[in-house]
């Protein structure tokens, strides 16, 4: 049996088309700031949709999916 992982979802604000990724490590709590966040993207632990991702720029639209230490988000659009 394989580890399984903790998945969240982060739902975009209403009018808000995508997210940065810096930001929704913010947002969800991940990083405790925006300094943290950046150092774990350029270390490499985070990745987007399966690949790993440096840019902490990276647009994030409905249906990503955000891997970060064995925790998952999902992004999804505004209700």
């Amino acid at each position: 049996i394989g580890k399984r992982k903790n998945m969240q979802t982060f739902r975009l604000r209403a009018g808000d088309e995508f997210i940065r990724l810096g930001q929704v490590l913010k947002a969800s709590a991940i990083a405790e700031s925006g300094a943290d966040a950046k150092n774990m993207i350029q270390s490499g632990i985070v990745s987007v949709n399966g690949e790993n991702e440096t840019r902490r720029g990276r647009k994030l639209y409905p249906g990503d999916t955000v891997s970060v230490n064995g925790e998952e988000l999902q992004i999804q659009a505004a209700l």
